[in-house]
């Protein structure tokens, strides 16, 4: 089992092992994000409950949100962080559990009385799913490690797992990866690749915690063959002063980290208005295009979805063609035209030329987001999460990466020059 946390990427994966595995080989190989395998495993075994995401539940929560009480006040976000982060992650499903639990890493301090009280909004929401017959993934995933360890005479078809990004997975993942490939004596039977630096999703893991041991087992990777010196630097820059856990329990560096490849300085551009901008990156392309490269090795990169259809549309009216990364599909480089994506939809892909375009200071960190933060700790986790966006989407480009903004730069970008 190959598997990754993304849909988009383990479609990508899928279609790069085709071009280096047999047919024969491939039919031993099933490649398939975490959670669609989850969804097919529940159904397989007549469990009928749809698998659902933030946007999908935030209406159940604005109804639970109703049963909290007048102290402690706290907002929807805290609840949601502290579902999340305290009662998913620690499996509790009782008030007696979560008064023991210890909360580390949560900046608001709570009581045994006030755990008591707010209590009650978790039960409500809980409740919510249940009728409507929803799963969170994290409960899903709980689940099928349940059904598999009450059926220790009956295994999955497969001997190895090997994941991708890591990083972006939670405990409950890798709890449920130990299932599919119980430990056997002849050990090599789990493979895990992922980087700390570029986490975007905020999941804090720790892999002894899952039954899985590697101490001693784990190589760290400090060379980069894709990237040139000069993007490294300034991607590794835009992480400074953030602590970087090593997926363990212990803080990560980027010492010793480099590249073998050399090549232009990353190119900061920073103009008065968003059609500036735009004229900018149309240049810029039509010169790649006079020097041979065509634009499907180029890609422009924004922070959110609606910022991906305005840039589409303003290039097609320019003539520029384009062609969006979308979630389940590979990219066909026999396509014409300039990629566009999101920061989120490029993870784990490359091109040859990358523009982070639109890196404003209204956009990144994403000021939704900021707004919403339940407390400082969940605010710098915001923060950190939005550097690690840039630091990844920047390490997408093998010969040069440029930056663009319009009106103020985001504060999170190093070394700019208007």
């Amino acid at each position: 089992m190959f598997t990754t946390f993304t849909r988009n990427l383990a479609v990508d994966i899928e279609a790069n092992l085709r071009k280096i595995c047999s047919t024969e080989t491939m039919r031993r190989i099933k490649v398939e994000n975490i959670d669609a395998w989850v969804a097919s495993f529940l159904k397989s075994e007549g469990i009928t409950a749809k698998i659902v995401y933030d946007e999908q539940v935030a209406e159940l929560w604005e109804k639970a949100y109703t049963c909290q009480p007048e102290a402690p006040s706290l907002s929807l976000e805290f609840y949601k962080d502290e579902w999340r982060e305290v009662i998913q992650a620690n499996k509790i499903n009782s008030l007696k559990q979560y008064l023991k639990i210890t909360r580390t890493g949560r900046g608001t301090r709570l009581n045994r009385a006030e755990r008591a009280a707010i209590w009650q909004v978790f039960e409500e929401y809980r409740s919510l799913l249940q009728q409507k017959g929803w799963k969170e993934s994290e409960d899903a995933m709980s689940d099928v490690c349940s059904l598999l360890k009450n059926k220790p005479g009956e295994t999955l078809p497969f001997k190895a797992v090997i994941v991708d990004e890591a990083q972006d997975m939670s405990q409950a993942t890798f709890s449920l990866i130990r299932e599919i490939v119980p430990p056997k004596d002849t050990g090599n039977d789990i493979f895990i690749v992922g980087d700390p630096h570029q986490r975007i999703y905020g999941r804090k893991l720790v892999l002894s915690r899952c039954g899985i041991d590697i101490r001693g087992r784990s190589h760290k990777l400090r060379i980069n063959y894709r990237t040139t010196d000069e993007t490294r630097k300034w991607a590794t820059n835009v992480l400074e002063g953030v602590t970087v856990d090593d997926l363990d329990g212990n803080q990560d560096d980027l010492k010793g980290y480099r590249s073998l490849l050399h090549g232009d300085e990353p190119i900061i551009r920073g103009f008065s208005s968003f059609s500036e901008e735009i004229a900018f990156i149309k240049t810029y392309l039509q010169k790649l295009e006079e020097e041979g490269n065509p634009l499907s090795n180029s890609c422009i990169v924004v922070r959110t979805n609606k910022l991906v259809n305005q840039y589409i549309s303003v290039l097609n009216e320019l003539g520029i063609k384009t062609q969006q990364i979308k979630r389940s599909q590979p990219d066909n480089l026999s396509q014409p035209g300039v990629r566009v994506a999101t920061m989120h939809r490029v993870k784990g892909l490359q091109f040859e030329y990358v523009v982070l375009a639109g890196i404003n200071d209204n956009y990144l960190p994403l000021q939704s987001a900021l707004k919403n933060a339940s407390d400082k700790a969940a605010y710098n986790a915001i923060v950190n999460a939005e550097r690690s966006l840039i630091h990844v989407s920047a390490t997408r480009a093998k010969r040069c990466v440029t930056v663009s903004y319009y009106g103020e730069p985001s504060s999170l970008i190093p070394d700019v020059k208007v």
